[in-house]
């Protein structure tokens, strides 16, 4: 094909060679500080919560839809986790699965609205970003919930075993791989995965082939809201509390990761592997910014822009098809 270069897409070439060239640049830059190993393991950290997130996103923007309302389910789900985890009450197994089943219930919520309401995903999930904001502050009492169990603490807290190695990598970066490679399995290797592309690449032509669209939709979004649990017990675990405010602005991460990745915004295309680049580049990306002492509200227009010139390269590239 004109735009292809071996198996791989110009678009996509064009993503590894941007992402060498920022982790060069940030390098030069900070005097070698941001590939210390120190600082690696910050970077691996803060990607870990957001790739899970990504994962989620993923199937939702390759089905047609977006989710605003990752964060927020983030913050509901790590709050209500922290409430059952104080030492001495509840086993670890009851925090654990609170947060997946809060989640899973948000999303489902949003997919039922979006798909058998008819109400637009960008509607749904605006008002559940605002509902879940609004839940997590009424559970908390407006503070964080601090006294977490030891056990609770190093569900995230830990570090994988080294085996001999002088650096040991976080345990979030265990988790990240595993749902990374489950979502990946799910999208490439199973029937339901293709379903997810046929519906957002037509959704009509899906319907009359038979693929059930409602629950199809309805799924991604239950698949994305039981990530931003899992995201939320584990944000939980790493900062040793449940902050109703935690989770702020993480939905702008997660789409930028998977927009910059080369998913569409239309739904129907992009591969899983787009999806952990784009989010190891907005993981390197910020934390350079933040070694440079950018402001973080500078980092926001920055994101925002990275976001609206990824979708402006999609659209202009499916107009040339």
């Amino acid at each position: 094909m004109k735009n292809r270069v071996g198996k791989y897409t110009v678009r996509e070439l064009g993503i590894f060679a941007a992402f060498i060239a920022l982790i060069v640049a940030l390098a030069v830059v900070s005097g070698g500080t941001s590939i210390s190993p120190r600082n690696l393991v910050l970077v691996i950290k803060q990607a870990s919560i957001n790739g899970i997130l990504s994962v989620g996103m993923m199937f939702v923007i390759v089905s047609g839809g977006i989710d605003l309302s990752v964060g927020s389910i983030l913050a509901v789900s790590g709050v209500a986790a922290s409430m059952f985890a104080h030492p001495g009450e509840y086993h670890l197994a009851i925090p654990v699965a609170l947060a997946m089943l809060v989640g899973l219930a948000l999303g489902c919520a949003n997919g039922f609205l979006v798909a058998f309401g008819e109400i637009p995903p960008f509607i749904v999930t605006l008002g559940m970003l605002t509902m879940g904001r609004g839940l997590a502050l009424i559970l908390s009492g407006g503070s964080p919930i601090y006294n977490i169990s030891k056990p609770f603490e190093n569900l995230a807290g830990g570090f994988f075993p080294s085996a001999g190695f002088p650096y040991r990598a976080p345990i979030l970066s265990v988790y990240f791989l595993a749902v990374v490679a489950a979502g990946a399995f799910v999208l490439t290797r199973t029937v339901y995965g293709r379903h997810v592309y046929a519906v957002g690449g037509n959704e009509m032509s899906a319907r009359i082939s038979g693929i059930r669209v409602g629950l199809v939709k309805m799924s991604v979004y239950a698949i994305s809201g039981a990530l931003s649990g899992l995201a939320g017990l584990l944000l939980a675990s790493r900062i040793v509390s449940g902050n109703p405010n935690s989770g702020s602005g993480y939905e702008l991460d997660a789409i930028a990761a998977v927009t910059i990745g080369g998913i569409s915004m239309s739904g129907g295309a992009g591969k899983w592997h787009g999806a952990v680049i784009g989010t190891i580049f907005i993981a390197v990306m910020g934390n350079g910014l933040d070694l440079m002492g950018m402001p973080s509200n500078l980092q926001l227009v920055i994101k925002g822009a990275i976001i609206i010139a990824a979708v402006f390269y999609d659209i202009r590239a499916k107009r040339k098809r």
